[in-house]
């Protein structure tokens, strides 16, 4: 099997229920027109970091997120980068965590940060389909690149390059991924003992991509993977990320302090989106917030903030209060129509996770703006995305 070569890259709202036609004879009122249905809003996404500096046992990593499968959390995401040592860098490899995370736990989605800039696409569409194979459908990819010198002088294949080039670059990895995935039909496997057939070679499929960065050949080396193509999640608050975000993630972050600014992203994005073809319910935007739930006092006490929230040194925004409250902020941005959820880092991971699932997931499912049970067994089912046909299958069918 060929490898990559660089040179020198909702679930839908239920069906309102149809009810019997009056009878003929029963005479209806002419001037008062059919009351029409109220738009039913988007559903709530949440989703929490098991990010933790200095931990390199499983058992932390599978705890925090059993904790997250029982707030029914769309998935959780764990950071990873190909900086050096020190700064809270040097974790352990997400992918690899993951993946250990993935037998101990049964619905919730397993989202690693997965750097392009220095990583054969190749290998990079065979670890995140293994990651679906080994959870059954849960995994998905947060792209990230890597702009600076120390980062390039640590792989010491190429230097470092602009930001608006490397997210092109990742655009591009996003697009051979998806073809890998491709690459085997649904049902490519035989495993037919009594011929010794393992797989129907008419059912794989070269990918024969090639760019100024990278040239893959294919077909991959794992099967296509249970969703399809696995979920990619794109930091979008930086306009450089737009392009590759509208064109590829199935989730965006936004790190903004204001509802009016989420929702102006989003906006764009969704623009973007459709311009680029797709449908804009296929983008779901989430705020990404820093959580530091230390303070318990209900919100009849302390009054939830209205104004812009504060933001840390690495640009994330900080909340900081009670559960309750931070229920009630989800509830208005989202009911504002600025996001479409949150992405919640805790800012002490056990004690906020904990506070952010017991309290402030269950006072918004207890609202009825959250789930109570997932609503499928992969995490497409639980952002309400289908599964993707497969392309080379769809051409020969249309072929025939």
């Amino acid at each position: 099997m060929a490898e990559s070569q660089r040179p020198a890259p909702r679930p839908r709202s239920a069906p309102q229920p149809r009810f019997a036609p009056e009878p003929r004879s029963v005479p209806q009122p002419p001037s008062v027109p059919e009351p029409r249905s109220a738009p039913r809003p988007r559903l709530l996404h949440l989703a929490a970091a098991v990010d933790g500096a200095g931990q390199y046992r499983a058992p932390y990593f599978v705890e925090l997120a059993r904790l997250a499968e029982r707030g029914m959390l769309d998935f959780v995401s764990l950071d990873d980068s190909l900086g050096p040592p020190g700064e809270g860098r040097g974790r352990l490899d997400a992918l690899a965590v993951l993946s250990r995370v993935a037998p101990e736990t049964g619905r919730i989605g397993l989202v690693p940060t997965v750097t392009t800039t220095h990583t054969e696409p190749f290998h990079l569409s065979c670890a995140v389909a293994t990651l679906d194979w080994v959870s059954r459908g849960r995994a998905g990819w947060r792209a990230e690149v890597s702009t600076t010198e120390a980062e390039a002088r640590l792989v010491g294949r190429r230097a470092a390059a602009p930001a608006e080039e490397l997210w092109e670059e990742a655009g591009e990895v996003a697009d051979v991924a998806a073809r890998l995935w491709d690459s085997w039909e649904d049902d490519a496997e035989i495993r037919d003992v009594s011929t010794g057939r393992f797989v129907d070679r008419d059912k794989l499929h070269y990918v024969d991509f090639e760019s100024a960065r990278f040239s893959v050949r294919g077909p991959s080396i794992v099967p296509r993977p249970p969703q399809g193509h696995p979920v990619v999640v794109v930091d979008a608050t930086d306009p450089v990320t737009w392009r590759t975000a509208a064109r590829h993630a199935d989730v965006a972050y936004v790190r903004v302090a204001t509802p009016q600014a989420a929702g102006a992203i989003r906006d764009e994005l969704r623009r973007r989106a459709v311009a680029h073809g797709r449908d804009e319910d296929a983008l779901t935007v989430l705020a990404a917030v820093a959580a530091d739930l230390s303070d318990g006092e209900p919100a009849s006490e302390l009054p939830p903030p209205s104004g812009p929230l504060a933001a840390r040194a690495d640009g994330l925004p900080l909340y900081h209060g009670g559960p309750v409250d931070l229920a009630e902020l989800i509830a208005r941005w989202h009911g504002a129509g600025a996001v479409d959820g949150f992405h919640i880092t805790p800012v002490v991971p056990r004690r906020d996770l904990e506070r952010f699932v017991n309290g402030t997931v269950a006072l918004l499912q207890h609202r009825g703006l959250f789930r109570t049970f997932y609503p499928g067994t992969t995490l497409r089912d639980h952002l309400g995305l289908a599964r993707p046909a497969n392309r080379y299958a769809t051409a020969r069918e249309a072929a025939r």
